[in-house]
């Protein structure tokens, strides 16, 4: 277990005024409230927090989240208060340690749920003091490093949680070296088998790869000399989880993965014009990759790191990644927000730190409006993915977004309303739709139109969980304020249709006293159920008015039967209709169903029952009347087949000469007879063909259709229902 001094050593060594006292006393006092206390492994707790300072002292962090690394379970784990934490260490490092605790008091329905809003509470912690992450990315860095304690599905499930969240967090913050770490630990547990695979085969290499790395350091070395410059030289093997990322998305083995080796050259001062002349002598020794060049001085990443990165064929052939920076550059790349962060006004985000982490801003912005629980950490996910392109305003301000972003998202970085009111954009001074992806280097400009208002098919061309979440905010408003007025239209016209008062029963204090049988807080919500189906107005209409609408309905019942009894004849053959006998029927012209077809039969005043097709949306969407409804049949074939019955169909075609005389001649040798028929011309030298034809039943009319599509010219049949 590392011992509290050579923490001490190590906070001193960058920083000699520090308070290591300060450090001192918050080790005691962890020490005496995990006393007793004892890890999975069996070692004392207290190696927990001590390795997680130690973390935090390597990144070089102030003595206030070093004390507080050591603190950082012991609300959570022992019987401190928060009240005891502000005694003995003061304010600052109290609101650390209470933003690190997790919300483990409050009874959650689902595991989800409980992991939603520990994220929320991090992100709103994260908005005031970025030190919480931090603190938070060393205890899971230490917590991934002995999780072989653990059983295997919560390994499985702490590192699933860590590539998705922890690992990308710290990309964003600018810690490569803890990135690829956990990144490499989680690998381990996630695909074991792989790992393994993998670790052997860079270990059978070990040896070769080193060798290599020495002699084209030397050679690097060598030429930096000979040109006049001063720099220093660092060579490593690729990290295990990159080299499989590479097999998997490149469909290929260990051995044909070519660039296994990458190089660093670290260049004195902040000297950017000497990394370019760096870059030039590289390409002078070896040729470069093409397509493997990236500027990330010219164009920072949003977590400010700077470097040149290139891939060259080196000596034998294997390809090599050289990363070409400043000292400054590298310090940046390495201690990530450590480097450059400044503690001030109690670590809160100021204006110009608040450039430098917008899309923490717009993560704590886009948490606030989305309430769902698995959309919450889909759009966490999603707004910490690494794979991004870089934009330019007009003014020359670069903007960070997800790969397969859209002009829409650029709108929406800018301003909420701005993306509500987007009706076009220009990409380096060209009008493109709206739904083109965006590429490193685009101008973006974005045309508005007050009072435009987004739309639905937005969601397909949206990357960002900004846009995403304001488009849905708006939609849902939408629709709601829509199903509202639906919903008052629909209770008015089916009081209207009942010759009750609608102005009188639509007042607050009528519909006040039903609300609670609709579970309803509001008139408003009631009729938002209505417009959008969930209530029927026939319900609230029965409810404000119950004896009204018994006696109609009683009345109605009345007059149905009499009209059966007086419509009734000798019925046409082919249907049977269930528990009635002698009563007029037709066919509906609006589906014109056929034998085969499940149809359905309707009481209609004054005409009997009309036969439609079950589908038929004149039946299906007449909600009030399902008393209408009775339940008919075919009758059987050989009872069936004495009438024709007509059929209606579409025929796309060729515009072209004696196309027409082909499909009439089909239908004639069908044995079908035709009615009626329409032809017009459509652009593109393409026709339509409506016919009704008189047919037997549901396959004579297959067998007809089938017929005429195989006729040369003829583009696409299709029977016609409404």
């Amino acid at each position: 277990m590392i011992r509290l001094e050579e923490i001490v050593d190590e906070i001193l060594s960058y920083n000699s005024d520090a308070d290591v006292d300060y450090v001192r006393k918050a080790y005691i006092f962890s020490a005496k409230v995990h006393l007793g206390q004892k890890r999975q492994s069996g070692e004392p707790y207290l190696s927990h927090p001590i390795e997680v300072a130690m973390i935090l002292a390597h990144m070089r962090m102030d003595v206030v989240t070093i004390a507080a690394g050591l603190l950082h379970d012991t609300l959570e784990d022992t019987p401190t208060t928060p009240e005891e934490l502000n005694e003995f260490f003061g304010p600052d490092l109290t609101y650390l340690v209470q933003a690190l605790t997790k919300i483990s008091k409050i009874q959650f329905k689902t595991k989800e749920a409980q992991q939603a809003e520990n994220f929320r509470k991090m992100i709103i912690a994260m908005g005031r003091d970025i030190r919480v992450i931090v603190i938070k990315l060393a205890d899971r860095l230490h917590n991934m490093r002995t999780l072989e304690h653990l059983r295997p599905a919560k390994q499985e499930a702490i590192s699933q949680e860590t590539q998705d969240i922890y690992a990308p967090l710290a990309n964003r913050l600018g810690i490569g070296w803890m990135k690829s770490e956990l990144e490499d630990l989680c690998f381990k547990y996630l695909k074991p088998d792989k790992y393994r695979e993998i670790e052997q085969q860079v270990a059978k290499r070990r040896e070769e790869l080193e060798e290599y790395i020495r002699d084209l350091k030397k050679i690097v070395e060598r030429s930096l000399k000979e040109q006049g410059y001063t720099a220093d030289v660092k060579g490593r093997p690729k990290h295990f989880y990159s080299i499989y990322l590479k097999m998997d998305r490149q469909k290929v083995t260990f051995d044909e993965v070519y660039d296994l080796l990458a190089l660093r050259i670290i260049l004195p001062d902040n000297d950017k014009t000497a990394c370019y002349g760096v870059l030039g002598l590289i390409h002078s020794l070896w040729p470069p990759v093409a397509g493997r060049f990236k500027d990330y001085i010219s164009v920072p990443k949003s977590n400010l790191y700077q470097s040149l990165h290139t891939t060259v064929l080196g000596p034998k052939g294997e390809r090599v990644e050289f990363q070409i920076r400043t000292e400054e550059m590298d310090k940046v790349a390495e201690e990530g927000i450590a480097a450059h962060w400044k503690y001030k006004e109690k670590s809160s985000i100021g204006e110009k730190d608040d450039q430098r982490f917008a899309w923490l801003r717009q993560l704590m912005e886009s948490q606030q409006d989305i309430k769902d629980d698995r959309e919450f950490l889909d759009t966490l996910r999603l707004d910490l993915f690494s794979d991004v392109v870089y934009v330019f305003t007009p003014r020359g301000d670069v903007r960070e977004f997800p790969r397969g972003s859209t002009p829409i998202d650029f709108a929406y970085s800018i301003h909420s309303d701005i993306g509500d009111q987007c009706v076009g954009a220009r990409v380096n001074g060209k009008i493109v739709p709206l739904r083109q992806e965006l590429e490193t280097g685009d101008v973006v400009e974005i045309q508005t139109q007050t009072g435009h208002n987004p739309s639905r098919d937005w969601l397909k061309h949206v990357k960002t969980a900004k846009a995403k979440t304001r488009i849905k905010h708006w939609l849902k408003i939408e629709e709601h304020r829509q199903s509202v007025e639906l919903g008052q239209e629909l209770l008015e016209k089916e009081l209207r249709r009942h010759n009750l008062p609608t102005s009188k029963l639509t007042k607050p204090e009528e519909l006040g006293r039903i609300l609670p049988e609709f579970n309803c807080p509001s008139d408003e919500q009631l009729f938002a159920e209505i417009g959008s189906g969930k209530v029927s107005s026939l319900a609230v209409v029965r409810a404000l008015a119950p004896e009204t609408v018994k006696a109609e309905e009683k009345s109605e019942k009345s007059f149905f039967s009499k009209l059966i009894k007086k419509t009734a004849k000798t019925p046409e053959k082919g249907v049977k209709i269930s528990g009635i006998d002698n009563v007029m029927i037709h066919y509906s012209k609006c589906c014109s169903p056929i034998p085969g077809d499940e149809i359905i039969g309707f009481i209609t005043r004054g005409r009997g029952i009309t036969i439609h097709a079950a589908d038929c949306p004149n039946v299906t969407g007449v909600a009030f009347d399902r008393e209408r409804m009775v339940k008919v049949d075919w009758e059987q074939a050989e009872q069936a087949k004495i009438k024709a019955y007509t059929a209606r169909i579409t025929v796309f075609t060729v515009d072209k000469p004696g196309i027409l005389a082909k499909i009439t001649s089909a239908i004639t040798e069908s044995e079908a007879n035709i009615n009626q028929a329409q032809v017009s011309a459509l652009e593109g030298k393409k026709a339509v063909c409506n016919f009704s034809v008189e047919i037997d039943n549901r396959e004579h009319l297959g067998r007809l259709m089938k017929r005429i599509d195989q006729l040369d010219g003829v583009l696409e049949v299709k029977r016609v229902m409404s």
